[in-house]
């Protein structure tokens, strides 16, 4: 793509010189308004556009729409058999099922703990009462020191007992709290993957391409169609690396679908996107339209015209006219230099070297 100078209205006119009825290669500088654009190519494309995209792998047994559908935000559009999924989902709620049955004040497990617990608890407090009696008759001299030492032996090989049994009761019961939330998570994951055989719509919009048929089977990643916005879209631009410099947001454009090459819409560039593409080797932009569009088919292919500066009662000539080092051939002179300014397919912009009054040719060009 290369950057155009269209040439706007107001045409003073060129002034032909001609002999025996025939054009003459003689003319003379004229003024114009003129405007410097940026040629693009583009396609139209529907704002909040997505791909709906397969979660999962299998066969697609169900597609509730068509291309050019209109669908609704949440509406179930096809549906992938991944039995794997299923049964994952049904196993993990039987487990989760056993996990809170674990986890509950009835566990056997638990249960069992709490007893060897209560019996260590009344071990304890039997061992107690013992190493108290022996503490008083000892110091009434009723019972020997060794009696007494073994009656107090008794009693911290109790508390620890006691202890033992009553962390395994708090390590039982965190464990089965653990397992019931791995569990519930498990059960809440395959329960997401098995939702992920239905695909929904994120957002309502039109079908814009229908990409896999009944029956087909899909993996993970691949797209089933393309949804986005019916109504409101937007020109995307292609603009090559030497113009995305001259790009910039707000500046207007002018665009031509390639279904009515006879018909301009006015738009205004809202987004410069960040990435350059390697495998097209251009920039991208946005145009937002300004002018009803009355053609609204996703990828229909455009061509755009952005304003970047204009001129008015530029002085012109005839691109034809100039030649190789900024040259042109007056007549009666020769050969004289110009210096230039914009330049289009048609016209030149002449600063100075010449002016109106100069006759040139393109004789000896």
């Amino acid at each position: 793509m290369n950057t155009l100078t269209r040439i706007s209205a107001f045409v003073a006119g060129i002034v032909l010189f001609g002999a025996c009825g025939q054009k003459s290669n003689q003319t003379k500088p004229i003024r114009k308004n003129i405007a410097e654009t940026v040629f693009a190519s583009g396609i139209l494309v529907p704002e909040d556009n997505y791909n709906l995209t397969a979660q999962t792998d299998g066969y697609l047994v169900k597609l509730n729409f068509d291309e050019g559908d209109t669908v609704k935000a949440g509406k179930v559009l096809a549906v992938i058999e991944n039995k794997t999924n299923a049964i994952n989902a049904v196993s993990a709620g039987e487990l989760l099922g056993i996990a809170s049955i674990n986890a509950s004040p009835d566990a056997p497990a638990l249960k069992q703990a709490q007893v060897n617990m209560a019996l260590a608890q009344k071990k304890l407090d039997e061992d107690q009462l013992q190493a108290d009696r022996y503490k008083k008759l000892y110091d009434l001299k009723s019972v020997s020191k060794l009696e007494y030492e073994d009656a107090a032996l008794s009693l911290e090989n109790s508390k620890a007992a006691f202890l033992v049994q009553q962390e395994n009761c708090k390590q039982l019961k965190l464990q089965a709290d653990q397992q019931l939330i791995l569990q519930k998570s498990a059960t809440d994951v395959n329960g997401v993957l098995k939702n992920q055989n239905e695909i929904y719509a994120v957002i309502g919009g039109k079908v814009y391409k229908k990409l896999k048929l009944l029956g087909d089977y899909v993996r993970k990643g691949d797209v089933i169609a393309v949804v986005g916005d019916q109504n409101d879209l937007y020109a995307k631009l292609s603009i090559d690396e030497s113009n995305i410099s001259k790009i910039q947001l707000n500046q207007q454009a002018l665009v031509q679908l390639n279904t009515n090459m006879q018909k301009n819409y006015k738009g205004t560039i809202t987004e410069i996107y960040p990435a350059f593409d390697d495998l097209a080797q251009v920039f991208y932009c946005k145009v937002k339209f300004t002018d009803p569009l009355d053609f609204k088919i996703s990828g229909t292919q455009l061509q755009a015209n952005v304003l970047i500066r204009d001129k008015n009662n530029a002085l012109v000539i005839p691109k034809t006219y100039l030649g190789y080092g900024n040259k042109v051939n007056v007549v009666g002179k020769g050969m004289t230099t110009v210096e230039t300014g914009f330049v289009s397919t048609e016209w030149v912009e002449i600063l100075s070297g010449i002016d109106e009054n100069t006759v040139i040719t393109t004789e000896h060009l």
